[in-house]
Order: C-alpha cells, then sequence, then structure tokens
C-alpha cells in the first residue's frame, strides 16, 4: 500500500496494518510519530542524542507490542508519550539527575533581526528556567498541556493520574510559572498594553 494513501488511516489501523505484515505502515507511522516522541523526549531530556535514543526506543516497542494491541483501549499517541516519558524517567533516575525540559528553539526566520532573536532567545531561556523549578509531575503536566497540546483526558491516561489531578497539576504549574516570570514582562520584551 503506498504512503501517499495511508495518510488518512488513523494511527491505530496503521498498527494494525503493520502487526497484519504491511511494513508500509510501518513506515508511515514512524514518519508521523517520530517528531512527536522526539519532540518529547526533548523537552523532557534536554539533550537531543539522548531524545533520539529514546524516540527510536519508544517505536521498537511500539512495534514489539503490535501483534497484542488491543484497539479502543488507549490512542497510540498516548501510549506512545507515557513509554517516551518512562524512558525518559529511567535515563534521568541512573544519571542522578533531575528533570530538566528543553525548550525547542523557534526556527530561523530570515526576517528577525539580531535583536529580535536574543528577545526569543532570552524567552525561552526564561521559560525554560521557570519550568526547572517545577515539580517534576507539574512540569509533565504543562509541557503535555500547553507545549505539546494535548487534551487533560490523554494527559491522565500519559501519566496515569484523574482528569482531575492533571487540571490540579497544570492549574498549580501555571501559577508557579507565572510567579517565576513575574516582574520580568519588561525585560522579556512584553509592553503593558493597559
Amino acid at each position: 500500500m503506498p504512503l501517499d494513501v495511508m495518510q488518512d488511516v488513523t494511527d491505530e489501523a496503521l498498527l494494525v496494518l503493520f502487526a497484519n505484515g504491511e511494513p508500509a505502515a510501518a513506515r508511515a507511522l514512524t514518519l508521523r510519530l517520530t517528531p512527536k516522541a522526539f519532540g518529547h523526549a526533548l523537552r523532557l531530556l534536554g539533550n537531543a542524542a539522548e531524545a533520539e535514543d529514546v524516540a527510536q526506543e519508544a517505536l521498537l516497542r511500539l512495534w514489539r507490542i503490535a501483534p497484542e494491541w488491543r484497539q479502543g483501549e488507549a490512542k497510540v499517541t498516548t501510549w506512545l508519550y507515557r513509554v517516551v516519558a518512562n524512558l525518559c524517567t529511567d535515563r534521568l533516575r541512573r544519571s542522578g539527575r533531575g528533570v530538566a525540559l528543553d525548550a525547542v528553539p523557534e526556527p530561523e526566520d530570515e526576517a528577525c533581526g539580531p535583536l529580535d532573536k536574543m528577545q526569543a532567545e532570552a524567552r525561552v531561556d526564561a521559560l525554560q528556567e521557570a519550568l526547572d523549578g517545577l515539580p517534576d509531575r507539574q512540569r509533565q503536566a504543562v509541557v503535555l498541556r500547553h507545549i505539546e497540546g494535548l487534551a487533560n483526558p490523554e494527559i491522565a491516561d500519559v501519566m496515569e493520574i484523574s482528569v482531575e489531578a492533571v487540571e490540579s497539576l497544570t492549574a498549580r504549574g501555571k501559577r508557579a510559572l507565572s510567579a517565576a516570570l513575574e516582574g520580568r514582562r519588561e525585560e522579556l520584551g512584553y509592553a503593558d498594553d493597559g
């Protein structure tokens, strides 16, 4: 089956096709899921080489469980985010460091001048510094919600907690981020409108 035909096929259906011997399904799913797995691992580990290793390991695990995949129990992306988070946590524990998220740098924009780039870097650094100050679970919930864009029920599945706990973690994390960044609006180039 050609890759362009598989663009409209769901992740779950692609996984089932792979389990049934369709190699193009694995290629399509790899192209679709690798950036998500890598991006999440990079934010949790702060190291591109380690993030690549984690993304690769997570996808290998996905291929291994494909034959036993139980349709309808979880989204493939939910499963993948959980595995990536667990692999990152294991690496961080082994290395003895805490979870440090690495904000993805803004894409290069040729229209941006050097001052704009410096301002953007200062904002990314300030956000990363504030994220680094959060407890691990709050940081993970905030990143999944506000950087990865997952909905609270999906975050609850990834973190294996209740939706109410997700709401609490993200609310406390946002308050802590606001407090950490308070007083830095002018420094970061955010002018007060009112």
